[in-house]
């Protein structure tokens, strides 16, 4: 194995690694509201498309760290709609609006 190929094995080993807590986490409690519809979409949406260039190189570390990372974001983005996240969001924002309309009535003219 040379070095560029053990470097890459080596930095997949700690991407991979870096991504195991936030895994755990949002596994265990479910709780994904810190996360946004946007970016999940976005992140998914671009991994596919990405992934038409990873997947016309050689067979390689690369080829392990794209899928692990269309695996992670594939399955926070079905946690957070599977969690209803998105619905607490609208509200969340929804309830904003309100308060701020109510802020702007109260201020004298």
């Amino acid at each position: 194995m040379d070095v560029a190929v053990l470097a890459g094995v080596v930095a997949t080993a700690m991407f991979a690694i870096s991504h195991f807590p936030m895994l755990k986490k949002a596994i265990a409690t479910r709780d994904l509201h810190s996360y946004s519809l946007g970016n999940l979409v976005l992140l998914n949406l671009a991994n596919l498309i990405y992934s038409l260039y990873v997947f016309t190189l050689p067979v390689g570390p690369i080829w392990i760290l794209h899928s692990f990372y269309v695996a992670v974001a594939a399955t926070m983005l079905a946690l957070y709609l599977g969690t209803g996240a998105h619905r607490s969001d609208r509200i969340r924002a929804r309830a904003r609006r309100v308060r701020r309309a109510a802020a702007h009535d109260a201020l004298p003219v």
